[in-house]
């Protein structure tokens, strides 16, 4: 079921389309790279937002195919890192580099990013990612979620989820979900689609060709 919403400017960030769940995902219209998932509300339990194992992240183990999964965390600054991030070499699923009008089509793409956790060169943390995507798709969230934290000291319950079908190696999309624990000031459920304007993606393999 989808309820059109008004288009939020605060961000340039576009949201009209509302989802319940990922497997309601329809397919990218060209409109807006990001929609609501659950009208924005976040799908934590009790549980999940208790602070009693204090911060720590999680990622899923990768498929048969090699493909990353659900990477979550409790999130504060216990766990921003001191020290510059290092070079990225990992290569996720479906990574098939390709360049337009010099700029890269791909960013090996964070499921938790480095100032959240100092996970850099972690296989099962990084997914290929278009550009747009990375920044400003998920980048304008993170930039939030880690002025908040490191403003108020307070901690936030994350979730990133890659959405891929069938066997396809590259996602279609990521969902983030953010919830601040002592108060309401951060709290969404969002899907990003993988897309770059212009070029059109095998999400089966990776490979890419202008539209």
């Amino acid at each position: 079921m989808y309820s059109q919403i008004a288009p939020e400017s605060s961000n340039n960030v576009v949201k009209e389309v509302s989802v319940s769940q990922l497997s309601e995902i329809p397919a990218y219209t060209g409109k807006q790279q990001t929609i609501e998932i659950n009208h924005n509300q976040p799908d934590f339990s009790e549980e999940d937002l208790s602070l009693n194992k204090g911060t720590w992240t999680r990622f899923s183990d990768l498929d048969k195919l090699n493909r990353v999964g659900t990477a979550e965390g409790m999130l504060g600054k216990e766990l921003m890192p001191h020290q510059e991030r290092e070079r990225l070499y990992v290569k996720p699923t479906g990574w098939h580099q390709k360049f337009y009008q010099d700029k890269p089509l791909y960013n090996r793409a964070h499921l938790i990013a480095y100032q959240f956790s100092g996970e850099n060169n972690n296989l099962k943390n990084l997914m290929t990612g278009t550009a747009s995507m990375n920044d400003p798709g998920m980048n304008v969230h993170e930039i939030e979620i880690g002025n908040y934290i490191r403003k108020t000291g307070h901690h936030v319950r994350y979730r990133v989820t890659p959405y891929f079908k069938g066997e396809e190696l590259v996602a279609r999309g990521v969902q983030m979900e953010a919830q601040s624990i002592e108060d309401e000031q951060i709290s969404f459920n969002l899907f990003i689609y993988n897309v770059q304007k212009g070029i059109q993606i095998d999400y089966k393999t990776g490979y890419s060709q202008k539209e």
